[in-house]
């Protein structure tokens, strides 16, 4: 049995395939509980959510608790995937039967559970994102303000900002060194130089496959990977696209630091340039060298001064 849960702030639709069943469960503890009696049965395969911008937070910690296996897929994926069906109508009833769908044809890999302190961790990373982009706005309004009463109205938000911003950061950290797994996996990444607290922050909290996987795998689910763009005589530029925005993000402005500060990095930066590649090009291979870097130190669970020579160069 595969199913697929379209969320929403009130309900949940459910759909069954291969029967075509289809439910609805208020969005509630009682109703998640229903939901879950429903699906206590040995036929049960996978259950597909999307990544709804926080609604599906509480279902797959329910989920994950009692060993659902589940997958929290990119919404653009299904949707997709419903055009490739020729299926344009869009209803809460019509989108969980196409989760469903996709859940038996394309079979996601369910991810492993997530525990609250994780959940936690990941609210405070986007609170502190949220907070740094109302911080830029309102420096943005301070240069092009003139009247006397508005500098002083922003500048008042400017400094309130800047406290929330500080507060979230601490508390953050404090959440990263409560737990003895997250704290040694702090020391080791911001052991490499060019890494700091905010890129640590974002890695722990948003890449947890770090470490796991190998350096093709981990460079795809990020999205730094060269992707082809040939067919027939025609051979394209390879570029990058998709993967995980908040994370290369993140390990773009770690890796501009480390092109100038990480010996290893600065020289891969250096000779990439010497052989006639664009910055740009450059600076997004030096990217997927820094992420290569990163896996290999979780995953030997290795600082970086005693990172095999191997491993880095």
């Amino acid at each position: 049995m595969y199913v697929g849960i379209d969320i929403s702030k009130l309900w949940l639709d459910v759909a069954f395939r291969p029967s075509g069943e289809t439910a609805r469960f208020e969005n509630t503890p009682s109703g998640i509980e229903t939901l879950l009696e429903r699906l206590r049965t040995d036929e049960l395969k996978l259950v597909v959510v999307e990544s709804t911008g926080g609604y599906e937070r509480e279902v797959a910690l329910k989920l994950g608790v009692e060993g659902v296996p589940l997958a929290v897929v990119n919404p653009r994926h299904v949707r997709d995937f419903a055009k490739a069906l020729g299926k344009l109508a869009k209803t809460d009833k019509i989108d969980a039967a196409v989760i469903a769908h996709f859940a038996e044809a394309v079979g996601p890999q369910p991810q492993d559970p997530k525990s609250e302190d994780m959940l936690e961790l990941q609210e405070l990373v986007s609170r502190r994102k949220q907070l740094s982009q109302m911080l830029v706005s309102e420096q943005t309004r301070l240069h092009q303000a003139r009247a006397k009463k508005v500098r002083t109205d922003v500048e008042e938000t400017i400094k309130f900002l800047k406290k929330r911003l500080k507060n979230t950061e601490t508390d953050i950290q404090d959440r990263l060194k409560k737990s003895e797994f997250w704290k040694e996996d702090m020391n080791l990444l911001t052991s490499v130089p060019g890494i700091g607290p905010v890129a640590t922050m974002s890695i722990i909290s948003s890449l947890p496959e770090l470490g796991k996987l190998n350096r093709k795998q981990i460079s795809a689910l990020v999205g730094v990977a060269p992707l082809c763009r040939d067919s027939g005589n025609y051979h394209g530029k390879r570029t990058t696209w998709g993967g995980r925005a908040n994370v290369r993000t993140a390990l773009f402005m770690a890796t501009l630091s480390a092109a100038r500060f990480n010996p290893v990095i600065r020289r891969f930066y250096e000779r990439l340039l010497a052989a006639g590649k664009a910055p740009m090009v450059a600076l997004i291979a030096c990217m997927r060298k820094l992420l290569t870097i990163l896996n290999a130190i979780l995953k030997t669970r290795t600082s970086w001064n005693l990172l095999p020579e191997q491993s880095v160069s």
